[in-house]
């Protein structure tokens, strides 16, 4: 099983790229929460991407190492425009994966074979163990799509907290 944890709430900080933010400490019970929640695996390997709101949320889900992977990263968006209708932005950079949906934006589809790259090299190198994986909300959508060859989930994506749970019988 691979478990996808998407972090908690960032601490917005609109003069910075997002993948500088840091976790709000006003979401901590949320991440608590999820950990009490009974819903995280005990005993599984933990990894989680480099962004800090990521690698915070890992840290406060659990006591055990936890792995950074660079290419665990969220879908490159290195831009501070303030995005009026984001969800349709992204939204189009799903319905063309090969162009980047917005100045600054990584293509999806390079997204997509990055975090299918990172974590085929996981899954490699821990083929019996049960994996928790912390990071974002669009990276985890193309990972579940890859993984079950299912299209992109993006009313699941629209509806993801912070932080959220996907898990994949993989």
């Amino acid at each position: 099983m691979i478990h996808l944890v998407r972090h908690g709430r960032p601490l917005i900080r609109p003069d910075r790229p997002a993948r500088e933010w840091e976790l709000d400490p006003a979401g901590f019970d949320d991440v608590w929460a999820l950990r009490e929640s009974g819903r995280l695996p005990s005993g599984a390997v933990w990894f989680s991407s480099p962004e800090p709101k990521a690698t915070a949320t890992a840290q406060l889900l659990t006591e055990v190492k936890v792995g950074v992977i660079d290419d665990l990263h969220e879908h490159v968006r290195d831009t501070t425009d303030w995005i009026e209708d984001f969800p349709g932005v992204v939204r189009r950079a799903f319905v063309d994966p090969a162009t980047p949906a917005h100045p600054g934006w990584e293509p999806l589809a390079d997204c997509r074979i990055r975090i299918a790259r990172a974590v085929a090299g996981i899954r490699a190198a821990h083929p019996d163990d049960e994996l928790v994986l912390v990071g974002h909300g669009t990276a985890w959508t193309l990972l579940a799509s890859e993984i079950t060859g299912r299209a992109p989930d993006l009313t699941r994506w629209a509806q993801l907290q912070l932080p959220d749970l996907i898990v994949l019988d993989a």
